[in-house]
């Protein structure tokens, strides 16, 4: 799959977390709807997009409790929903989709959460998901 269509399927698969999230949309109803907003997707970036729903959907304790270990001072539900969606996002990528480099999921949530969220969202994203690899990916060091 080509760059652009996972770039878009992130974007997708922002919307329809989103909507799952914040409007309690059923996640296969969210799921069958390609927003207007999202030009080019293909069902490639499609196929993607559904595939990283539903892994964030099937682990999101896991990702949740993940994100609230290194967002000090910010609770989830204190979060704005883009950013702890783009986040959960991301660390299902870092975790669980080996084919994707650490540094291009880190890279790609980043640029999603300054485009969708807040003027500070990018910097948000890149301080927990760089927490997080430090203290989760890093090898201990030796003495």
């Amino acid at each position: 799959m080509n760059r652009k269509q996972r770039h878009l399927g992130r974007e997708l698969a922002l919307s329809w977390l989103y909507q799952i999230d914040v409007a309690a949309t059923p996640p296969e109803e969210a799921l069958a709807e390609i927003p207007d907003d999202i030009e080019g997707v293909e069902d490639e970036g499609a196929d993607f997009a559904r595939q990283l729903v539903r892994g964030v959907l099937a682990d999101q304790a896991r990702l949740d409790a993940g994100i609230a270990k290194y967002a000090r001072g910010w609770s989830l539900s204190r979060m704005a929903a883009v950013e702890r969606n783009v986040l959960r996002l991301a660390l299902y990528e870092i975790l669980d989709v080996p084919d994707i480099p650490t540094s291009v999921s880190v890279d790609e949530a980043v640029e999603v959460a300054k485009r969708y969220g807040a003027e500070e969202s990018g910097k948000f994203v890149n301080g927990i998901l760089g927490a997080f690899i430090r203290g989760e990916l890093q090898p201990p060091a030796t003495a």
